[in-house]
């Protein structure tokens, strides 16, 4: 079971690389990702007990220095967001759509996490900065008022960021729409 996550956002692949490798060497964390991505950007995502990804992610943002560019630890991440994150949700219908679309993948992982832990919803996907110029989307489902408030409560979690592009919620989806989601 995942007790906590951490995500960094350099605009360097050197450093990405280092803050990665100081981040291994700093604590006992597992690395899920540590890649490059758009435009020119590297991500690195651990995940491990709360202090250990703690740790880490000091030694990562000292790295990374001023490179960094957005970085996060969710202690006692949704189960959902691991998830969707690893391309391994499953969702059997789609109901309203809810999307939070960000230009840091750090900020949409916490405006992911802030959504699943306030309303009944289901993670249909999350999107990180791979062929969107390095912006990031979460497209969410469940009932109009569950969407809603998770579509809130995620921009809510991060609008102090200026990291909000921009996000919707479409309460009855084109059932055409609805089969390309699933």
């Amino acid at each position: 079971m995942i007790k906590a996550i951490g995500f960094l956002e350099l605009i360097s692949i050197a450093k990405g690389i280092e803050a990665a490798d100081a981040m291994l060497k700093a604590a006992q964390v597992q690395m899920y990702l540590a890649t490059p991505t758009c435009p020119g950007k590297y991500i690195v995502f651990i995940y491990g007990d709360v202090a250990s990804v703690e740790d880490a992610m000091k030694a990562g943002r000292r790295a990374g220095g001023e490179y960094l560019v957005d970085d996060l630890v969710i202690p006692n991440v949704e189960e959902q967001i691991f998830a969707a994150i690893t391309c391994t949700t499953t969702i059997d219908t789609i109901a309203a759509l809810g999307v939070i679309e960000c230009l840091s993948m750090a900020s949409l992982i916490m405006a992911a996490d802030a959504s699943t832990k306030e309303a009944n919803v289901q993670i249909v996907e999350i999107r990180l900065g791979t062929g969107l110029g390095g912006k990031s989307f979460v497209v969410l489902t469940g009932d109009v008022a569950d969407v809603k408030t998770a579509v809130q409560s995620g921009v809510e979690a991060i609008k102090e960021t200026g990291n909000v592009v921009d996000f919707t919620v479409i309460p009855s989806p084109h059932k055409d729409f609805k089969k390309l989601l699933l």
